[in-house]
């Protein structure tokens, strides 16, 4: 009876070992579909987009423009408001056509720079106007859909408080909607303004250029799903009225919003050559909170939405790829259910490795583990001149990518079981860091460290049991855990008070921690 229950355990680790493989072979293989989506359409599509564009010829002179409405949510930006509400109203196109909503949830010092900034531009008889509401209900998407009530435009662009959209947007994007009746969002791709400051801010620029310059670009070339991406984006108000509006019952209202609006027949499209310049977060801890925003709330649309996608009369291939899309963050629980099965399956499952065997599944893994970098690659030599040098921050993207696990593992599992936590924003340094606003996530890191040191045990008995096929895996698992808990301490400290001599106000953020702990308790309207 002891070796029926021992072998059903041993066929069970190993059952879950080689699933958790094939579905990362199977999101591997998907970066080189997107390389190839993106590939095959885009000399068509750029010459499609500046066809438009020349034939809407001098767009500030036209007749037949449609009234346009800029929306800012901002939330204690103390150091960035300033900064975005001037670009915005800088801005060209005709005055009696533009507003700018400010949508002020901001609790501290904000509001009144926000004021005072709006007042000022006012005086320049720009049609500018500050939306404040009693409470933060339904967070970003609350506040849009609240503002959405009272806009005048027909078209709708939004700005997060750390983009500095050029004063071109409105020219570049507004041909579009002109051209195409059925278009309902343009988006626009993202800059990076800070990226030189730190391996980290490299890393993610890198990461981020992936997404834009080929995955965004592949989904709207080949009539695929795409998403907003909550920010440097403009939707025709029509669009979004006919999708239900703006809802807040997940973490990314952008991509539920984006899904639904295309499930009712509106379109999308994305310009590559137009780029708004934003900054990525310099703390690691900051960067962990909005991962696991997209995250849970990439999940928590999936489980809202996939059903009405696979009931949708879309190609096949197009659900596939709107599954692939929206579940793209089940790569990290499955990185760490591989971190954690891996000791179990070499104490317990022989397995024999012929050459051939050996050769032939290292050749699959290693096919699989460098689709990403590919995508990388191809999206800096299309982005950048320097692409080479740039490159070689690749290894390091990988490392972050894997210490991410246990945060996002978190958030996906809080999305699975319906789990609700407060939008925690990511908090931007500006051009002069007026205040800090610190968010923590200490307890995760206890885990991430400990799991480092145990992929470092279970490398070590690879290499002891003579089997070296997955010890380059668990080596760079080990790195990426131990090296992002790591970070995250150091960082922690580099921002307490104790250990910080500005003499900066420092606000701290709702940490990942407290929200569970606040559920917990049962207090789940508590306000963030």
């Amino acid at each position: 009876m002891n070796n029926w229950f021992s072998n059903i355990g041993i066929y069970l680790i190993a059952t879950m070992y080689f699933t958790a493989s094939l579905a990362l072979f199977i999101y591997g293989l998907n970066c080189y579909v997107m390389l190839f989506l993106q590939q095959r359409k885009r000399a068509g599509a750029k010459s499609r987009q500046q066809k438009i564009l020349q034939e809407c010829g001098d767009l500030l002179s036209r007749k037949d423009l449609p009234k346009v409405t800029i929306q800012l949510p901002i939330y204690n930006e103390l150091n960035v408001a300033e900064r975005i509400i001037r670009a915005a109203s800088e801005i060209r196109y005709p005055a009696n056509l533009l507003e700018i909503q400010v949508l002020d949830d901001s609790t501290d010092e904000t509001s009144v720079l926000i004021k005072n900034v709006a007042k000022s531009i006012a005086a320049k008889n720009i049609n500018i106007k500050v939306i404040q509401r009693s409470n933060r209900s339904g967070f970003k998407a609350g506040a849009l859909a609240n503002a959405l009530a009272t806009a005048q435009g027909e078209l709708i662009a939004i700005f997060d408080a750390d983009f500095i959209p050029p004063s071109d947007f409105l020219v570049q994007t507004v041909p579009f909607f002109l051209a195409q009746k059925d278009l309902g969002l343009v988006q626009a791709r993202w800059g990076h303004i800070n990226s030189k400051n730190s391996l980290l801010t490299r890393a993610q620029a890198v990461g981020m250029d992936g997404h834009f310059m080929i995955e965004q670009s592949a989904r709207s070339w080949n009539d695929l799903f795409m998403n907003f991406n909550g920010t440097a984006g403009m939707w025709r108000l029509e669009a979004i009225e006919a999708a239900g509006g703006w809802q807040c019952d997940t973490l990314t209202e952008d991509m539920d919003l984006s899904y639904r609006m295309q499930l009712v027949g509106w379109d999308t499209e994305y310009l590559e050559d137009v780029v708004v310049p934003a900054e990525i977060p310099e703390d690691i801890n900051s960067f962990k909170c909005q991962q696991f925003r997209w995250a849970k709330g990439s999940i928590q649309t999936a489980i809202k939405l996939l059903p009405t996608v696979f009931s949708s009369p879309e190609p096949l291939f197009k659900k596939i790829q709107a599954f692939m899309h929206m579940t793209h963050y089940m790569v990290h629980p499955l990185m760490l259910s591989l971190s954690l099965l891996s000791l179990p399956v070499i104490l317990t499952l022989q397995i024999p490795q012929t050459r051939v065997f050996f050769i032939a599944f290292a050749m699959i893994m290693i096919f699989a583990t460098c689709a990403p970098n590919a995508l990388y690659i191809v999206s800096q030599r299309l982005a950048h001149k320097d692409w080479l040098r740039r490159i070689l921050i690749l290894p390091f993207l990988v490392v972050i990518g894997v210490g991410l696990a246990v945060s996002n593992s978190l958030a996906v599992f809080q999305a699975i079981i319906g789990h609700q936590s407060g939008f925690i924003r990511t908090p931007k340094k500006g051009d002069k860091e007026m205040k800090v606003y610190r968010v923590n996530v200490p307890w995760v890191t206890i885990f991430e460290i400990f799991i480092g040191i145990y992929c470092l045990v279970s490398f070590r008995a690879y290499l002891s049991a003579g089997k070296y096929l997955v010890g380059p895996f668990l080596a760079i698992y080990s790195i990426g855990f131990l090296f992002v808990g790591l970070l995250t301490i150091h960082h922690n400290l580099k921002q307490h008070p104790f250990f910080n001599s500005s003499k900066n106000i420092i606000e701290k953020e709702p940490v990942i921690a407290e929200l569970v702990e606040e559920h917990a308790r049962g207090n789940s309207s508590v306000n963030f």
